[in-house]
């Protein structure tokens, strides 16, 4: 199962090359493709792109402000560590806007993502339990993005998107260790049923649940 992951209406071919590799590090070191406190080369990364170093250079500023990568002097650029310890700052953070930004999709999105959300419903339905779990990260992912855009509001969009990316990295750590990954995932379809419906107060119930029962899950393995 192929999962794209998004967070922006543009497609690739509008975006400028340092937004590609911003978007390209982000997510590889997200899922941890990229390991916590794995040395970051921007020339090796620039030839696997196919681009020069400039734009990697400046998604690795970006990154650093997004406590994904941190650059020391005279010793380069590592994936930042994963800190189990801040669970409970994230999720109290998510708690407040996630359900805010239900709300806000369920009353502002346009006819089109209210289909593309449906069709994305249908997808996760569908979806066989036994699925990667890694894929099925990917789906909880693209779900997130699809919400915040949906909500219409830049700046809310994101602050999640950045907290979303700390709360997977924290999932990835214990994904192995985790039973019910595909029972959290499914936790999706009546939520982005309920903003496609326009039931703005039973999406905002639900993205608050479906942010506990995140982070109830990963104290079960801790």
């Amino acid at each position: 199962m192929a999962v794209m992951l998004e967070d922006s209406i543009a497609g690739e071919e509008d975006l400028s090359l340092s937004e590609r590799a911003y978007r390209h590090l982000r997510d590889r070191l997200i899922m941890l493709d990229i390991r916590p406190g794995d040395p970051i080369n921007d020339g090796k990364l620039a030839a696997e792109l196919g681009i020069g170093r400039t734009p990697v250079r400046e998604a690795l500023k970006r990154l650093e402000s997004d406590h994904l990568v941190v650059s020391y002097p005279r010793r380069g650029t590592f994936a930042t560590i994963v800190d189990i310890t801040e669970l409970a700052d994230v999720s109290e953070l998510r708690e407040s806007l996630e359900p805010l930004a239900a709300n806000r999709a369920a009353k502002l999105a346009t006819p089109a993502l209210r289909a593309e959300i449906r069709e994305t419903a249908a997808a996760i339905a569908g979806m066989d339990g036994d699925d990667d779990p890694y894929d099925l990260m990917r789906y909880d992912i693209k779900v997130h993005r699809l919400i915040y855009r949906a909500a219409a509001n830049a700046h809310l969009e994101d602050v999640l998107i950045r907290y979303d990316n700390l709360a997977t990295r924290i999932w990835c750590m214990v994904l192995e260790k985790v039973p019910s990954v595909s029972s959290h995932i499914a936790e999706h379809v009546e939520l982005l049923e309920a903003v496609a419906d326009g039931d703005s107060e039973r999406a905002a119930k639900l993205a608050l649940e479906h942010v506990t029962s995140f982070e109830q899950a990963i104290r079960n393995v801790l």
